[in-house]
C-alpha cells in the first residue's frame, strides 16, 4: 500500500499528468464535436445505413488516445530522464512490485480520464445531433451503455500499453514515436497492404481490434465488441509482460 500511494504521489505532483488528463477530454470532445458538425445539415434520409450516433460521438478517440497512452508512458519516462529511477528503487528494490504499483496508479488515473472523455464527448455530441432533428443515441438505448463502458476501457488500455513503451524504451521521445505508428500509421496504412496481410491488418491489429468496442452498429469486416476489446487486453498484457521482464532483467 505504502508503495501505491508514494506511485500516487508522484503522479499527481507533476504538471505533465494533469495537462495530458486534459489534453485528452479535450482533445476528445472538440474532435468529436469536429467530427458531426458537417452532418448537421443532413436529411435523415440521406444519412447511411449504418448510422451509428454512439460510435460518431467518440470519433475524437483518434487524437485522445495519442494523449492517454502518453500519459501512461510519463509515469516512467520523466524518472529516467532526470535519474529518480535509481532513487526509487532505493527505496523499492523489488522491481516488480514498484513496476506493478504504477501499472495500478495509471489505471486508476486512465479509466477516470477515459470515463470522463467517454461520457462528456457522448452527451455533448448527442445534444448536437438531436438539435439538428437526426437519430440520436440514449443511455436506455440498446448497445449504447455497453459501447461508452467499451469506450472507456479502450482508452484505458492504451494507457497502459503507453506505460508498457515507456518502460520498454525509457525515453518520451521514442515513447511518442511508437505511439504514433502503432496508434494512427499502422491502422491507417496496414489495411491497404495487399492480401491477407491487409485482411489482418484491419481486423486483428489490436488497436483496430479493440476500436469495435465503442460500435453499436456492427462494422463490416470488423470483429465484434467482446473479441475485439479482448484482443487489445490481451496485447497490453502482453506488453506489460514484456515491460517487467526487461525492467527486472536490465540495469538502470
Amino acid at each position: 500500500m505504502s508503495v501505491l500511494r508514494s506511485e500516487w504521489t508522484k503522479l499527481r505532483s507533476v504538471r505533465s499528468t494533469w495537462i495530458a488528463a486534459a489534453s485528452a477530454v479535450a482533445a476528445g470532445v472538440a474532435l468529436s464535436v469536429l467530427g458531426v458538425s458537417d452532418l448537421l445539415g443532413t436529411p435523415p434520409s440521406e444519412l447511411s445505413a449504418g448510422w451509428d450516433p454512439t460510435a460518431e460521438s467518440l470519433k475524437g478517440f483518434l487524437f485522445a488516445q495519442l494523449v492517454i497512452g502518453m500519459l501512461g508512458a510519463l509515469a516512467i519516462t520523466p524518472e529516467y530522464a532526470t535519474g529518480m529511477i535509481g532513487t526509487s528503487l532505493v527505496f523499492v528494490p523489488s522491481r516488480r512490485r514498484l513496476l506493478a504499483a504504477k501499472t495500478a496508479v495509471v489505471a486508476a488515473v486512465g479509466l477516470a480520464t477515459a470515463l470522463v472523455t467517454t461520457l462528456l464527448s457522448f452527451a455533448v455530441v448527442q445534444l448536437m445531433v438531436r438539435g439538428a432533428d437526426l437519430p440520436a443515441a440514449g443511455l436506455g438505448d440498446p448497445g449504447v451503455a455497453r459501447a461508452l463502458l467499451g469506450g472507456a476501457a479502450y482508452l484505458t488500455l492504451v494507457a497502459l500499453l503507453g506505460l508498457a513503451v515507456g518502460a520498454l524504451v525509457r525515453s518520451a521521445t521514442s515513447s511518442l514515436a511508437l505511439l504514433v505508428g502503432a496508434l494512427l500509421l499502422v491502422p491507417a496504412l496496414g489495411p491497404g497492404l495487399p492480401g491477407v496481410l491487409g485482411d489482418w491488418f484491419g481486423r486483428f491489429w489490436p488497436i483496430t481490434a479493440g476500436q469495435a468496442a465503442y460500435a453499436v452498429v456492427p462494422v463490416d469486416g470488423a470483429l465484434a465488441p467482446g473479441p475485439g476489446i479482448l484482443l487489445l487486453a490481451g496485447a497490453a498484457v502482453a506488453a506489460g509482460l514484456a515491460a517487467q521482464l526487461v525492467f527486472r532483467r536490465r540495469d538502470i
